[in-house]
């Protein structure tokens, strides 16, 4: 009992510690932006801030944040939902579905995850342009769904492949059509797959840079993380403005966690569960 106590009590101060490593470079980027230039320059680094000042903030929420939290909302939420439902019907379909293809045909899916994004650029560029959604977020959300399928397929297969196939033939007795089989069976017991699926995607679109930099060249259609530009001059940046951007870009996924933390964990842990 004694030794268990102990255990629990090292575990713990592991935890602080490991969380108090991770929250560093969080409150080192919060101290950094209610800082002032000249104290950030000519005082240390590490240093609380003597005389905070939100004049930062002020400056990054008079410019054109919100443009850019918009272009970027628009942007993830709609690449978010087309990729769950077309990666969860894909994986219906691979999961459940046998003919000859099969095998084939998600070999080449998953075969895509080795892909660099780098290698796509060019071509992505071209076709933009002919079809004449370059600089606008729709030039975005095409790439964002294609280069997301394979693992989102991937996951959602592996997942379906281990729901037990007896619901589906009990349901195909009382006369339930593929469609309901899949919206109504499949895509419930889904929820924790397609839950991990949501985060992981949000969150690598939300802080995609390259596409963004590509496919898009005006003020008006950039995301959050091309604002920083806008702190950036030719011979220096405002490094606590940057930091000011940089928090409140953070808000918004943070939120987010801090609302649906409890679905978040338990989708995961059940999809953990599942695999």
């Amino acid at each position: 009992m004694g030794s268990m106590k102990e255990t629990k009590k090292w575990y713990f101060i592991f935890l602080a510690i490991w969380t108090l490593i991770a929250d560093v470079p969080f409150l080192f980027m919060f101290f950094t932006s209610i800082k002032t230039q000249t104290e950030l320059l000519m005082g240390n680094t590490w240093q609380i801030p003597k005389q905070p000042t939100i004049g930062n903030y002020s400056t990054v929420i008079h410019g054109s944040f919100f443009n850019y939290l918009k272009n970027s909302v628009i942007a993830v939420s709609i690449s978010v939902v087309l990729i769950l439902i077309v990666s969860s019907m894909a994986a219906y379909v691979f999961s459940r579905m046998k003919f000859s293809l099969n095998n084939i045909l998600y070999s080449v899916i998953i075969a895509g995850m080795a892909i660099p994004i780098h290698v796509t650029l060019i071509p992505i560029y071209i076709l933009t342009n002919k079809m004449r959604i370059y600089d606008s977020i729709f030039a975005l959300i095409g790439p964002y769904v294609a280069l997301s399928l394979p693992m989102s397929i991937f996951i959602l297969t592996e997942f379906m492949r281990e729901i037990p196939i007896e619901l589906e033939e009990a349901a195909k007795i009382d006369g339930c059509s593929m469609f309901r089989l899949y919206s109504n069976i499949i895509l419930p017991l889904s929820r924790p797959a397609l839950i991990t699926v949501g985060i992981y995607n949000g969150t690598y679109l939300w802080n995609e840079f390259v596409f963004a930099l590509v496919l898009t060249s005006s003020p008006e259609k950039r995301t959050l993380p091309l604002g920083i530009w806008d702190f950036q001059a030719r011979y220096g940046s405002d490094i606590p403005a940057i930091m000011a951007f940089l928090t409140l870009s953070l808000l918004p996924m943070l939120i987010a966690y801090i609302f649906g933390q409890d679905k978040i964990i338990k989708g995961m842990m059940a999809g953990a569960v599942k695999g």
